[in-house]
């Protein structure tokens, strides 16, 4: 592998976000990370909170030249993101590989857009359910850490690249805790890459999304936050409340929790849940919204 080369291929990406947008607090107003060149034309794929409300995406390559970046779209499933350079960025593609058939224990390389790399290897690739109502059935997870994962390149022994950098985790094995990156797959890329250019978004009705930050427990859905004027917040959802029914079936872990939401209608649906507060138990419904309603679009520059 030409690490080198591929070097040319990763650019560091800078957003900057409004004080007022809605993830302003919880994702900051200033976010760097890196982004992958997909396609010649300057089609830069990272991870999408980097980008999302961003008013401004400055792009900086290898070679020390800073080019100005459209935000296309941002996938909610996946957690991808896609930026257009504004100029040139005479950069090539990077190859795309089959994350599907990568292996434990496999030698990889995590790549970010300022030149940094770690030589790693494949840990699990298993489910993963992150606290902001966000599943993957199968991510990639790789050990040791990249310090600036967000965004970058996960690129097999071929050189081509198989995955993009979303969190840095723990894992516990053995008594010993280690430093895990977590990696969205490039596969769940290509069946929406196509939406994503041309409509900024997956063409099928969204999820509907509550506004509730979750922790799983021994099996419990215990709400840590919500997030102000969503769903959840107006239907009275609060820090502690633990969810144990949606509609008439019992929720088992954080991952099914998701599903049962997810399965009950499109973005709007109203969406009954059983929840125990204080050791009383109480029914909620909770009108869930288009979580895409509540952020501020991209503007074209």
């Amino acid at each position: 592998m030409n690490t080198d080369q591929i070097l040319k291929s990763v650019v560091a990406v800078r957003g900057i976000i409004p004080d007022d947008a809605y993830t302003a607090d919880t994702l900051g107003t200033r976010r760097e990370g890196s982004g992958v060149v997909i396609k010649d034309s300057g089609l830069v794929l990272t991870i999408g909170y980097l980008i999302t409300e961003a008013e401004e995406v400055w792009l900086t390559a290898h070679d020390g030249r800073v080019v100005a970046a459209h935000p296309l779209g941002y996938d909610q499933e996946t957690g991808f993101g896609l930026l257009q350079a504004l100029g040139p960025l005479n950069l090539p593609a990077l190859e795309f590989g089959d994350a599907a058939v990568a292996e434990l224990g496999q030698a990889v390389t995590l790549i970010d857009g300022i030149g940094e790399f770690v030589d790693a290897k494949i840990v699990a690739k298993q489910e993963f359910a992150g606290y902001w109502e966000y599943l993957l059935d199968e991510a990639i997870f790789t050990t040791p850490a990249h310090p600036s994962w967000g965004g970058a390149a996960l690129v097999d022994g071929d050189g081509k690249l198989i995955g993009i950098g979303s969190l840095r985790l723990q894992m516990s094995q053995g008594g010993e805790v280690a430093d895990i990156n977590m990696i969205v797959p490039i596969n769940l890329l290509t069946p929406i890459l196509d939406d994503l250019t041309t409509r900024g978004q997956v063409n099928k009705p969204a999820r509907p999304w509550l506004g509730a930050f979750s922790a799983e427990s021994n099996g419990d859905v215990i709400v840590m936050s919500v997030a102000e004027g969503s769903p959840a917040d107006q239907a009275g959802l609060k820090r502690g409340d633990v969810i144990s029914e949606i509609r008439d079936g019992e929720v088992d872990g954080l991952a099914d929790f998701y599903r049962k939401i997810w399965s009950s209608g499109p973005a709007g649906a109203e969406i009954p849940m059983r929840i125990l507060r204080d050791g009383r138990e109480a029914w909620l419904r909770v009108r869930s919204a288009d979580r895409n309603s509540f952020l501020r679009k991209p503007q074209m520059q």
